[in-house]
């Protein structure tokens, strides 16, 4: 019924199910993050993020700097360019500014996005 498999990063070998680094509200990094999980951001990152997996960006977190991932659900605010392999989700509440680059992409009514967006479908983004 339940799919038990476990998630492996790709390319490491490593067992991330259930696995999710966190940035909590009231942090603020000053650097490039990169990370083979999932990753869910509330606070500040003046940097650039790599994630091999999903990045969530809670409501009142914020990203100056440039974003590469495979899946992603943004609800705060992103100053940079964005790579998402496959789906980029908007939320009602985002605030994005910069160029993306996505496989697919849903954007809810309300979000405020001024981008310039190229859209490749299945092809392998780089």
């Amino acid at each position: 019924m339940f799919d038990k498999s476990k998630k492996k990063a790709k390319g490491t070998g490593l067992d991330l199910l259930g696995q999710t680094n966190r940035i909590v509200e009231g942090t603020t990094i000053k650097g490039d993050i990169e990370a083979i999980a999932d990753i869910r951001i509330d606070g500040v990152i003046e940097g650039n993020v790599v994630v091999k997996g999903r990045l969530v960006l809670g409501p009142i977190a914020r990203i100056v700097g440039n974003i590469s991932c495979e899946n992603s659900e943004i609800e705060g605010e992103i100053v940079g360019n964005i790579l998402v392999n496959d789906l980029l989700t908007v939320k009602s509440a985002a605030r994005i500014k910069g160029d993306i680059k996505v496989g697919r992409l849903a954007v809810e009514p309300g979000a405020k996005i001024d981008v310039k967006c190229q859209m490749v479908g299945n092809e392998q983004l780089s």
